[in-house]
């Protein structure tokens, strides 16, 4: 009995001791500019992580307001540059969509090297000093850490065997990756936000679109497209960031308090990777497993070895090539330092 009254306050204590400790940090309020708001990332994810997890961790020290670069008028690719303007103080964006800043970006998730999320964090995990010295050096922002979307395969609005069916097809592609992929297997690659894609593939503007398993379900892209090819073609790893200046400011312990707790968000973003990816395919397809969205009536395709082989093809002979005679040499040599040790794929700069 002693035993047990003496681990009850000893718990009491701690819990006092981290109250206090939660309640010493500064006020500080976070204006947070989030991911695509519609989607599982966002909603399950972005949102609980500012406005609950880190008021109670901190003791009510830390809030924040949170909106989806969507929601403000924003397509993606300006995060970034607006982040480090100081026009936001934190902000989130898929790293993919950046290409046009520095093509370093695209190294990251280069379309179709990473055929399974355990790669996919594998890669992320091994570039972060890489962007980390890219995004403070160049563009004045910190890198708090690395989310992801379920694998990103191709959606289309007619029927498809295989990815040799891309040719002749135009298709919704987000980055100049994706965009060079499809090209190189004889699609036409067009560019959309995300939200005009359902309208585009209802009136048959486009063919093809590509996307998340469960995000283009939530987006209801099962209601305008019949087949779906199971083959993760990118993953669109999403950056969470800060200007400098603005982290700079922070008190130190609200720092530290907010760089441990990231470390959580990116855990279970990536565990659910795997989970809503598998979710994505069983939903769309309108399985008794779908749990996590909406039955659609869809075919999903599964990947024939024919499919690994062409898609291998294209990537040793066109898109890795193509890709690092527009990066540096140091960002080549930071590829095959990193990505090229997990995928077996290196790239050689003419």
């Amino acid at each position: 009995m002693k035993r047990t009254l003496s681990l009850l306050a000893a718990t009491a204590a701690a819990l006092a001791m981290h109250t206090a400790a939660a309640q010493t940090l500064p006020k500080t309020q976070l204006q947070v500019v989030g991911s695509i708001s519609s989607l599982t990332q966002y909603k399950d994810f972005e949102v609980p992580f500012w406005t609950k997890t880190l008021p109670e961790k901190s003791g009510g020290a830390i809030t924040a307001e949170i909106k989806g670069f969507n929601e403000m008028g924003l397509k993606g690719p300006e995060v970034l540059r607006l982040m480090g303007q100081g026009v936001m103080q934190i902000g989130a964006t898929v790293v993919a969509y950046l290409a046009a800043d520095d093509p370093a970006n695209e190294m990251i998730d280069i379309a179709g090297l990473l055929p399974d999320v355990d790669g996919a964090r594998k890669v992320t995990d091994a570039l972060r000093p890489v962007y980390e010295k890219l995004y403070r050096e160049k563009f004045g922002v910190e890198l708090l850490g690395f989310g992801t979307y379920p694998a990103q395969v191709l959606y289309c609005n007619g029927a498809i065997t295989g990815l040799a069916d891309v040719k002749g097809k135009k298709v919704r592609a987000a980055g100049r990756s994706q965009s060079e992929l499809i090209q190189a297997l004889g699609g036409t690659p067009v560019t959309l936000a995300f939200g005009e894609v359902v309208p585009a593939l209802q009136n048959k503007t486009v063919d093809c679109a590509i996307t998340g398993t469960l995000s283009g379900n939530a987006a209801k892209w099962h209601e305008v497209t019949t087949h779906l090819l199971a083959m993760p073609l990118s993953w669109g790893q999403i950056a969470y960031a800060a200007n400098a200046k603005s982290w700079a400011g922070f008190d130190p312990r609200v720092r530290a308090l907010i760089e441990r707790e990231v470390q959580v968000l990116e855990k279970n973003v990536w565990d659910a990777a795997a989970n809503f990816t598998q979710q994505g395919y069983e939903c769309n397809a309108g399985t008794d497993k779908c749990t996590l969205g909406v039955k659609g009536k869809m075919k999903v395709v599964q990947p024939s070895a024919a499919d690994q082989a062409l898609l291998r093809k294209v990537l040793s002979e066109v898109t890795v090539p193509k890709w690092a005679e527009r990066c540096s040499a140091a960002c080549v040599a930071d590829y095959n330092a990193t990505v090229a040790k997990v995928v077996g794929i290196p790239a050689v700069k003419k």
